[in-house]
């Protein structure tokens, strides 16, 4: 299924302009048709493994945004980064001293990327200073944690997104469009798996203080989220079962989730997430056939076919972009335009709302009404 460029931005601002789920990406992921306007500064709080080895590189290929602040535990590191992107001294900051940033009129947007449970803090720190924000997902651990960011933002009138960079990647944008659209009918079935086999036991995603749960959270949202792109609708009921084969690694914390979600017309979504093995596959069944992206989430690579009944297999070719410059532009672009982002705090809640109800149906092996 070859797509020219041209075809790719049609087809993801159709899918955009049709959806009614609020989770569909609705702006341009590739804007080179627009005129330039000013970039946005970005400060990262948290210089990670995420945020060194994609965020940071990721500006470089970015329209509307540039990296203006960074904060940070680790201060010889700060200078360190500072040093390598030109960041100039006065926008560094400590993660005592990050209200000051209410100041520093070169940062527009604030990107919390720290363990989950610091994210409502910096979120509602950051609105509080009058900053933009996009939040690494989980958006939070709780469901009370999402609403207070949600007032803060609201109350400093502020935009607050949350970083699904999925959704503006074109092989996730072709999975919704030819669900919704029906290409091959109503979709029937849905399948997707999320997981890696996670290393280091002391890091602090194996910290439940930290992380507030185990793969559920980390990557098996990504399951989530394809099955609740792909069905264009809300789950009304959830079943589960967690299982850990390391338990002394696995302390009060998930390694594998199964999870089933049923939606209003009947349609069940079988999912996995896991810390045990690498595993990424998206699928949907329908009446005419089949699509499936494997491996589905990754950074770059992503593949995609689609199979008619009785009828030929389809590779999908779309462009491989950086999903983060892609997430970071379509954010500044609505703050630039005064539009509201496709990925809101709201967007976040559901998904919390959902694995609080997937965790609690594992633990009393019943069904949890949504």
């Amino acid at each position: 299924m070859p797509q020219s460029r041209r075809r790719f931005l049609g087809l993801a601002a159709g899918v955009g302009a049709a959806a009614t789920a609020p989770f569909l990406w609705r702006e341009r992921a590739l804007a080179s048709d627009e005129p330039t306007q000013r970039r946005l500064g970005f400060a990262l709080v948290g210089l990670g493994q995420l945020s060194e080895g994609q965020l940071a590189p990721a500006f470089r290929n970015t329209r509307y945004c540039r990296l203006a602040g960074l904060v940070s535990g680790h201060p010889d590191k700060a200078r360190q980064w500072a040093q390598k992107y030109g960041v100039p001294e006065k926008s560094v900051y400590g993660y005592d001293t990050f209200d000051r940033i209410q100041d520093d009129p070169s940062v527009d947007v604030v990107y919390v990327v720290l363990p989950n449970s610091m994210h409502a803090e910096f979120t509602i720190r950051a609105a509080r200073a009058g900053k933009h924000v996009l939040c690494e997902k989980p958006m939070a651990i709780t469901v009370k944690e999402c609403d207070e960011m949600i007032a803060a933002c609201r109350a400093a009138n502020r935009q607050l997104a949350i970083g699904y960079r999925l959704h503006f990647e074109p092989f996730n944008l072709e999975m919704a469009r030819l669900a919704h659209e029906k290409t091959l009918g109503e979709v029937k079935v849905i399948e997707a798996s999320a997981g890696f086999r996670i290393g280091d036991p002391a890091q602090w995603r194996l910290d439940k203080a930290l992380s507030g749960g185990g793969s559920l959270v980390d990557i098996g949202i990504y399951a989530l989220q394809a099955a609740r792109q792909i069905a264009g609708a809300e789950p009304v009921s959830v079943t589960a079962e967690a299982t850990v084969t390391e338990p002394a690694k696995f302390r009060g914390i998930d390694e594998s989730v199964l999870f089933d979600l049923k939606f209003p017309n009947g349609v069940v979504a079988s999912c996995l997430s896991t810390y045990a093995a690498n595993v990424t596959r998206h699928f949907a069944g329908a009446e005419r056939g089949s699509f499936e992206l494997s491996p589905g989430l990754y950074y770059h690579g992503i593949r995609g076919h689609v199979t008619e009944a009785n009828g030929p297999t389809r590779e999908m070719t779309f462009p491989d972009i950086d999903q983060f410059a892609a997430e970071m532009d379509a954010f500044a672009r609505c703050i630039l335009d005064g539009r509201p982002t496709s990925v809101p705090g709201e967007e976040g809640r559901r998904d919390v709302r959902i694995i609080a109800a997937i965790y609690e149906a594992a633990a009393s092996g019943r069904a949890v009404a949504l």
